[in-house]
């Protein structure tokens, strides 16, 4: 195996309370899931994109590649993204700062493994579904074909070349939505193969969740027993978003209405009617939306069932059958809003902890275990006792002990 390097870096600091909050806390004694952290796989564009099988598209993503690697062959690849994500304000990004080596180590591992693996056990962590960053926004490219070979691609030297180096990493499988055709041929790929926890859609595209060209993927996902997640995620070129000047304003709105439109098809047009045991996760979507939508839906459906036949019960029962993820966990003065969001949803039961890491908005853990509506079995169940279940991960505790 090829040697990188491992580089120790000022983002380090960024973490210290996180890993005193651990031992505090006492996150030896349960387990916690992160299901929603992230990795810039644009450092890597040069091994991922020899994996694609198209000759003339693999030899075009070579000659970007070569032109620049990292920002400049992501905007090739994957399409711009309008705003000031990557601006972090106080908060140092691990991911933008980690290919600047400082007291370099050798490691045989990744150094995506190795920079994940630190961070989990700085935040008492014991599994992580990892996602990409820069392709959250390749539903938009012009060239289905592009995300479709970028898609596949990018799975296959995850699954092969990173997830095997550590069994604490796991993913959801980056589906190529804009072809159902080959959405359902990934599905029958990865299914099966080790550390492929679920399945993932990313949220910015415009395509119906509910067209019927999707109903042999459902029906296929369904049988694995593997959740489908939405990954949400904002679009400024979206024309209502277009009206908005501040980057702060397409970012409190762009990822809740992405998901909030999926939802809100896949419930009005009998999906979980159709696939009762599909289940389904709604990730980076903050959770203040969903008592909103819940009242909305109801409302609506209660003087209008006939445009929804399918639908047995009301909307919000729907919702609270289905998965959502916590960050970012909205605060707010008024804690009751909170409290009230978490009864309505059956949190308890329906939702995840997810970090988000290293994004600038990141959420530790304690954001779900210090809550003082919650009682100890539900911290714990939200932590990682419902995504062990849910993932079929075994329970079991594999992070670095805290110091206590």
């Amino acid at each position: 195996m090829s040697l990188y390097t491992r580089s120790r870096i000022p983002v380090e600091n960024t973490l210290s309370n996180a890993r005193e909050q651990a031992a505090e806390r006492g996150y030896d004694d349960f387990v916690i899931v992160d299901v929603d952290a992230h990795h810039y796989e644009n450092r890597a564009w040069k091994d991922i994109v020899p994996y694609m099988e198209d000759g003339p598209l693999r030899e075009w993503a070579i000659s970007m590649v070569k032109r620049g690697n990292g920002g400049g062959a992501s905007a090739a690849l994957t399409g711009v993204q309008l705003g000031n994500q990557e601006v972090g304000g106080r908060i140092i990004r691990a991911g933008r700062n980690f290919s600047d080596p400082l007291d370099a180590v050798e490691d045989p591992r990744h150094p995506d493994v190795v920079r994940m693996i630190w961070a989990m056990d700085q935040l008492g962590i014991d599994y992580t579904v990892m996602f990409p960053t820069p392709m959250l926004t390749l539903g938009l490219h012009p060239q289905v074909e592009v995300e479709v070979a970028l898609a596949r691609a990018y799975c296959r030297w995850l699954t092969r070349d990173l997830l095997p180096q550590d069994d604490r990493i796991k993913t959801m499988i980056y589906l190529p939505f804009n072809d159902p055709a080959e959405t359902l041929k990934m599905v029958h790929e990865f299914k099966d193969v080790p550390g492929v926890v679920g399945f993932m859609v990313t949220s910015v595209r415009n395509r119906m969740v509910h067209h019927n060209d999707y109903a042999p993927v459902y029906a296929a996902i369904q049988e694995t027993g593997k959740p489908l997640a939405f990954h949400a995620a904002y679009n400024w070129t979206e024309p209502s978003m277009t009206q908005l000047n501040k980057f702060i304003s397409v970012h409190s709105l762009g990822f809740t209405t992405c998901n909030m439109i999926h939802m809100t098809n896949w419930i009005v047009n009998g999906l979980p009617e159709r696939f009762p045991n599909l289940k389904v996760l709604w990730i980076e979507s903050g959770l203040a939306w969903i008592p909103f939508l819940m009242q909305r839906l109801d409302n609506e459906y209660m003087m209008r069932t006939s445009e929804a036949p399918l639908l047995k019960k009301l909307p919000s029962d729907y919702m609270r059958d289905m998965y959502f993820s916590s960050q970012p966990m909205e605060r707010h003065r008024n804690r009751r809003a909170l409290e009230v969001t978490f009864e309505m949803m059956d949190a308890p039961n329906q939702l995840f902890y997810s970090s988000d890491y290293p994004h600038w908005d990141y959420d530790v853990p304690s954001v779900i275990y210090d809550l003082p509506f919650l009682g100890e079995k539900e911290k714990r169940q939200i932590l990682g006792g419902n995504a062990c279940e849910a993932f079929g991960l075994d329970p079991v505790i594999k992070k670095a002990p805290s110091r206590r």
